[in-house]
């Protein structure tokens, strides 16, 4: 029987999730649900330095949610349907939201590497990383309004914060297949790979970032997501904030010692907050 899941590897300082269910392009049901809040919870036990998530075989990133009867989390829909009831598609979305959230906001940077299709949900979760690599034969749909639902997983605010709202609006509202070489003009992915080869890039762009300050990555990190929500001045006071609280944690000296000794930095290890 082959086995379903979301895997977690780690290779140095990076940890490589997998959407491992190809046998429905990597589409979610509760149990691939729980697995990602799993795998969340692992994960901050012990931090890597940077993290990518990709999808397993070699058609997929991730279809998204599985609207499928046997999935038990679709009876929430059909319920929600039948009895015009609330609380149960309140209860499903709040589910949903708090896993996608706990893992996107894990306080390293996250790369989606889009090694196939990325429909519907799938396309959410790559969106609300902080970056993404396509393969050149790979595909975005926000696909949802094709089955009269809307993103619910909070990529569409994403997308709208990533590429503005007119063109978020172009993919939402129509549920097109969106190329990589569009994706690219538009910001929203920021590397495409050779074919075959999205996740060694993006394995490859990531143990780039492991190689920098953790808590500097982070930091900054933190600065760039909170901006999405603050005015111009509240992001130049983070800023200020975060640039003096990394300068008293000491993390420079091994850079700047490294620096005058013309040496690459080894930065030691932190404990990240979880924010």
């Amino acid at each position: 029987m082959f086995e379903e899941g979301i895997f977690l590897a780690r290779k140095g300082n990076v940890a490589i999730v997998t959407m491992n269910r190809p046998q429905r392009r990597n589409a979610f049901n509760e149990h691939m649900f729980l697995a990602l809040a799993q795998v969340t919870g692992e994960l901050k036990k012990n931090m890597p330095r940077a993290i990518v998530i990709t999808g397993g075989g070699e058609n997929a990133f991730s279809a998204g949610f599985d609207v499928n009867p046997d999935n038990p989390w679709v009876a929430k829909l059909i319920d929600s349907v039948e009895k015009g009831n609330r609380n149960s598609a309140e209860t499903l979305i709040g589910q949903v939201r708090k896993i996608v959230d706990e893992f996107v906001c894990l306080p390293v940077p996250i790369i989606a590497a889009l090694n196939g299709l990325a429909y519907g949900g799938g396309a959410e979760l790559a969106t609300r990383c902080d970056l993404r690599v396509m393969d050149p034969d790979a595909v975005i749909s926000f696909s949802e309004v094709r089955l009269g639902l809307m993103p619910d997983w909070g990529g569409g605010a994403a997308l709208a914060h990533l590429i503005g709202p007119s063109r978020a609006a172009d993919m939402i509202l129509t549920a097109r297949n969106v190329l990589a070489g569009e994706a690219i003009n538009f910001g929203l992915v920021n590397r495409i790979s050779r074919p075959g080869e999205c996740l060694d890039e993006a394995v490859r762009l990531a143990e780039m970032i492991s190689k920098n300050g953790p808590r500097a990555v982070s930091y900054a990190l933190n600065l760039i997501r909170q901006s999405q929500n603050q005015s111009l001045n509240q992001s130049l006071d983070l800023e200020a904030d975060k640039a003096v609280s990394l300068i008293v944690s000491g993390e420079c000296f091994h850079g700047v010692a490294a620096f005058l000794e013309k040496k690459e930095p080894e930065f030691p290890d932190v404990d990240l907050i979880i924010s």
